[in-house]
């Protein structure tokens, strides 16, 4: 038995989440963006989508990332980790990040992967089916109980950053994983989930403006699965590096509004989507929070000869 789930989202059926912070957090799309800056980075993003529908998707993640020496070479080390909730289904996705780094003055090249594991769960004993004659109470192709699956899962990308400016391309569940539902982990029987393979074009930059305190910092990301496609752009305006205010668009989809505060080693952001589709007659919108948090790493090497004060000897 297989069952065939189509979610949809901006007219694309994307496993991943759409997320309005794309620009902050880069490495939740593609694994390349990991030990970017000499710090550890932590991310901790939550998305509330369409929150007036029941079962509505909710989404919080994690990424931990930071930069590292191995023989000469510049790598960057990350972890990511995923929940999702969305209609009777729960997801989880965990992977380790990995990026190989080369400089070229101020510019840096990376390409990295991520290897890691999608797990899902259907809540069969959820389903309720309408006793009328245009549905069938014994429908097979829907589970009547709980069942739950795991299945290898992988990302990898490219990325490139300079002073002013970053692009980058991805390719998440490379390996396309279909995820078998069961019962129990001896059940013969099972249902299938197929997740799509999906490519992430993303590029940004910041633009001081002269003489000001200002800066521009524009974004875009375009998304396909090769069967449809959707795209968005964010624009903010930076203060003294500490007040962001922006606003975004998601192709036929919703309109964003953006506010968020740099602090000394963190950041805290908001946004909220209003819809522009059919869906605005059911749902107010979707709301999105962005905490992160930076620890400063001194790679400085220290000195080898230590020498003794004369008036401790």
């Amino acid at each position: 038995m297989t069952l065939g789930v189509v979610v949809t989202l901006s007219a694309l059926a994307q496993a991943d989440a759409a997320m309005s912070h794309f620009w902050v957090g880069k490495s939740y799309y593609n694994p390349a963006v990991a030990g970017d800056e000499n710090v550890i980075h932590m991310n901790l993003g939550s998305r509330m989508q369409w929150v007036d529908f029941k079962h509505a998707p909710m989404t919080f993640f994690l990424t931990v990332d930071m930069p590292y020496k191995l023989l000469e070479q510049r790598l960057g080390l990350g972890v990511k980790a995923e929940f999702e909730r969305i209609g009777l289904y729960t997801n989880t996705r965990i992977g380790a990040q990995i990026a190989w780094k080369k400089r070229f003055g101020r510019k840096t090249l990376s390409v990295g992967v991520q290897p890691g594991i999608y797990s899902q769960t259907f809540r069969g004993r959820e389903v309720i089916m309408p006793e009328d004659d245009a549905h069938q109470g014994n429908d097979e192709a829907i589970p009547k109980q709980d069942v739950s699956g795991t299945s290898f899962d992988a990302n990898v990308g490219v990325y490139f950053s300079a002073p002013h400016y970053w692009a980058g391309f991805s390719m998440t569940h490379v390996t396309s994983p279909k995820i078998e539902l069961k019962t129990s982990r001896d059940a013969i029987d099972y249902y299938e989930f197929n997740v799509s393979r999906t490519y992430y074009f993303m590029g940004g930059g910041n633009i001081p403006i002269n003489n000001t305190l200002f800066e521009i910092q524009p974004s875009a990301m375009f998304v396909t699965d090769t069967k449809a496609w959707t795209a968005q752009v964010a624009a903010l305006m930076r203060y003294n590096r500490m007040l962001n205010i922006g606003a975004g668009y998601r192709w036929k989809d919703a309109v964003t509004a953006f506010i968020g505060v740099n602090l000394k080693d963190a950041y805290i952001g908001y946004s909220y989507d209003y819809p522009v589709s059919a869906i605005s007659k059911a749902t107010f919108g979707s709301h999105e929070v962005f905490v992160t948090y930076n620890v400063k790493l001194d790679n400085r090497e220290k000195n080898k000869n230590k020498q003794k004060s004369v008036r401790l000897m």
